[in-house]
Formats: structure tokens, sequence, C-alpha cells
């Protein structure tokens, strides 16, 4: 991505100290590995490939973990298996909560439906959710995301699927409006602040010591129950 090169080759000639950077897409991370590594630099999200050793520290939710949550608690609710609204492909923090979805439901031994392509927008989700809602074997539904998730409870509410009587819905982020919606939504947590303090403490610890550290330093995701879930579905 250009963009990504000369913003950094900007901050470099204004010579600051050290560059926080969001890379969440996989052609991001690219063109960070393409730049010099003469100034610490931290990585806010995850990158395609970038694993454990990266070449600079990233710092990003275990969305893996996070799917997996989500996954389990419906499960254990009593659903036999869990549909999937995911994110774009091209972005590496979807691809993990796919991935962390489909191990759970393998782990259970419960059929993967096919997932249903989304782009993180609420109206993504509503089209999702219209083609969920027509499916009567549908009890339960996992969002990559929040916006996804508010889509999705917008359609099924239209098709006369009550939630969570008849479907439940899970999503991920928890937004500030998750607990507002109706009914309030439960979702996966990923503390923004702790990831922001963490990619700093890493950037001023470089700047400090003079030490390039690398390495994927992930947080660990809460699943936070409100009332969008429930064991008590129609079949």
């Amino acid at each position: 991505m250009p963009q990504v090169r000369d913003a950094v080759r900007r901050l470099r000639e204004q010579a600051v100290e050290g560059i926080v950077t969001l890379a969440p897409v996989a052609a991001a991370w690219t063109a960070l590995r393409q730049e010099p590594l003469d100034i610490p630099i931290v990585v806010l999200g995850i990158g395609a490939g970038a694993g454990e050793e990266a070449e600079v520290p990233m710092v990003s939710v275990d969305n893996y973990a996070g799917a997996a949550l989500a996954t389990r608690h419906l499960l254990e609710l009593g659903h036999r298996t869990v549909h999937h609204v995911a994110g774009p492909v091209n972005w590496p923090e979807a691809r993990e909560r796919l991935a962390g979805w489909r191990a759970a439901l393998e782990e259970a031994g419960a059929v993967a439906p096919a997932p249903l392509p989304g782009d993180w927008s609420a109206a993504a989700g509503y089209d999702a959710g219209r083609d969920l809602a027509g499916r009567a074997e549908v009890t339960a539904v996992f969002c990559a995301n929040d916006q996804m998730a508010m889509g999705a409870l917008r359609a099924l509410h239209e098709a006369g699927r009550r939630v969570p009587r008849d479907v439940s819905v899970v999503g991920f982020d928890d937004v500030p409006e998750a607990p507002y919606l109706l009914p309030p939504l439960t979702t996966v947590r990923q503390d923004f602040a702790e990831l922001g303090r963490h990619s700093l403490d890493l950037l001023v610890d470089q700047i400090s010591t003079g030490a390039r550290r690398g390495g994927h330093f992930r947080t660990e995701p809460r699943l936070i129950v409100r009332n969008s879930t429930s064991g008590h579905f129609s079949k």
C-alpha cells in the first residue's frame, strides 16, 4: 500500500522518535515490512503471515480465542450448530474469527455451515440476516462484528424470528451501543484502551532502551453475555 509507505516516510522525515500504526489488512502489513526498521515501530492489529516472530512488535486481541468463546457459548446453550456471518477475507482479523468459529464447531462435533460473506457493515449483516431468517433450521448466529450483528437483528425482527427465543445472536467488539440494542447484544469484548496502552508501552520501551524487539502480543477477549442469546429456542 503506497499510502502506508508514504505516511511512514513523511513521519521519518519529521524526525519522530517512534511510530504506532494500524495495519488491519494484509497489504498494510506487507508495506510496513518493506520499510527500513531504523526507528521504533509498533503495529496495532494483526498482519497476515506475521506470526509470533514478526519483525516488529504487533499488538492485537486474540480473535481466534474470542470467536471460539462465542461459538462455545452458543453450543453450550443447546444449539446444534452456529451459523457465521464473516468479515472481509482480506482482513486477518476476519480470517482468525472464522478459524476460531470453525475450530469450536469441529471440537464439539458440530457441522460447520457455509459462512455468509460480509464487509463489517450493518447492511451486510442485514442481508445475511434476511438469508438466515428464511431457514427454519437456523437457531444461532455468530457475526464477526457488532455492526453486522445489528443488521442481522433487524432482519430477523422483520422476518418474525424472535431473538433470542427463535434465534440467538452474538457479535464481536462490544461497541458502546451493544447494551442498548433490543435485545441487548451478547458479544466478545476487545479492550481497545488496553490495546492502546500496551502498544505505547512497547514503543516507549524501544525508544528508551534502543533495543528493537519483534513478536506478536495478544490480549485476551471476554465474552459479555446479554439478552440476545438463550437456550430456550424453537426447533
